[in-house]
């Protein structure tokens, strides 16, 4: 148990969110001691460089880690790594752990993350070689089997299966993707950028099927996958598949607990939850932003950290409310995609520059005004419309347009 003659601050989960605030409560001089319990044998890590630069070995997993364990330690904080928590007994204020110790607290903050969609078709939990990408072990065990000439199948045409195909294809293997609506991307961006993209892989060597949905997986003599049967009947070859549809968000321990929960842990613009010594942060939360008029759910590195540092002016007493514009990148070959905003509901778009050139951008304009932007190798297009989506200005759409305007005149 905790020594209550302390207070003790709890941080479950151990990604970007969980480690930015202890990090920001490091800088802020926290008084109390915070423990961080996390089920992974690592520190705090960043997780997109596992569909990127870690996945094609440029990066060390050490370089992975936002702080060594040291620095969390000496600043008199511990790290307990390894462990899950299984239970929160919100009227004692504890929490059941793993290894069946307990632990008090003061504030909780659930950091949980997400876990990768799995696919439910015939084969998917039985056979060697179908991998998901989520942490640091789906990693190292996908890289294990990238052999040149391996034909790898990756079920889902969004950001991370399409960073794996790049890395993939260079690497010698034989990549096919396969997407089950009719745009790579289609969730998350527009058609023009879909079209750029599915050119990319397609001059690279990869093969990309649209509309394709997986109706189950082929086994060779040994249990290890051999192929993956699509929704036409036909089969695609495969020594190994990446499955790669998304993510689910960690409610499990809240929802036992008895905090709402809808698709995320409902939290207001400050991280709270309804319960006064539990806040919640990052991919697990369904949060309130004075940016959106509903609830949203965002799956990203800014969010994490934007809300994580929320969280510690919540705990610091020095509320001030969630209200950052969303954010995302993705890089592929040479490319590097850069979005702001939701692109939902949009009701007109505007291309800057020409795809043909490899630089240009999207705006996505809604009542005349601006709510996001897709800019590709054009960072002035992404820093200049982060700046006016955040700003909900109106922006006319000719000079967004038009290249001898400077998009910096438009601020």
């Amino acid at each position: 148990m905790a020594n209550k003659g302390r207070d003790a601050t709890v941080i479950v989960g151990g990604g970007h969110a969980a480690g930015t605030l202890l990090t920001t409560l490091i800088q802020k001089q926290w008084p109390h001691e915070v423990v961080l319990i996390g089920d992974e044998p690592h520190p705090p890590y960043q997780r997109p460089p596992l569909s990127k630069d870690y996945l094609a070995g440029k990066m060390e997993r050490e370089s992975l880690y936002l702080k060594p364990r040291s620095v969390y330690e000496n600043a008199g904080h511990r790290l307990r790594l390894g462990e899950r928590v299984e239970h929160i007994d919100r009227v004692n204020k504890t929490i059941k752990l793993s290894d069946q110790s307990s632990l008090g607290y003061d504030q909780l903050v659930l950091a949980t993350g997400s876990r990768a969609r799995r696919l439910n078709v015939p084969g998917a939990d039985d056979l060697e070689g179908i991998h998901y990408l989520r942490d640091i072990a789906d990693t190292d065990a996908l890289r294990g089997q990238f052999v040149p000439g391996q034909r790898l199948v990756i079920v889902g045409g969004g950001y991370i299966g399409l960073e794996v195909a790049a890395i993939a294809v260079k690497g010698g293997l034989k990549v096919t993707v396969l997407e089950a609506t009719g745009r790579v991307m289609q969730r998350v961006t527009g058609p023009e950028i879909s079209a750029f993209f599915l050119a990319k892989h397609s001059n690279a060597g990869v093969e990309v099927r649209l509309d394709t949905s997986v109706t189950g997986f082929e086994a060779d003599g040994d249990g290890h996958v051999a192929g993956v049967a699509v929704a036409d009947g036909r089969t695609v070859p495969a020594d190994l598949v990446l499955v790669s549809i998304g993510i689910t968000p960690e409610t499990a321990l809240a929802e036992s607990a008895g905090l709402p929960c809808d698709e995320g842990i409902l939290v207001d613009e400050y991280a709270r939850s309804d319960d006064p010594a539990i806040l919640a942060i990052g991919d697990c939360t369904r949060h309130r932003n004075l940016f959106f008029e509903q609830p949203q759910r965002m799956e990203s590195v800014a969010n994490a950290v934007d809300q994580a540092r929320t969280a510690a002016a919540t705990l610091m007493g020095n509320d001030k409310p969630y209200d950052a514009a969303p954010w995302f990148w993705s890089n592929q070959y040479d490319v590097r995609l850069q979005m702001v905003g939701l692109s939902k509901d949009h009701d007109e778009r505007v291309v800057r520059g020409n795809p043909k050139d490899g630089a240009f951008a999207v705006f996505y304009m809604r009542e005349g005004h601006l709510i996001a932007v897709d800019a590709v190798n054009l960072p002035i297009a992404f820093m200049v419309g982060k700046k006016l989506v955040y700003q909900r200005r109106d922006v006319d759409a000719e000079a967004l347009s038009d290249p001898d305007i400077e998009l910096k005149s438009l601020l």
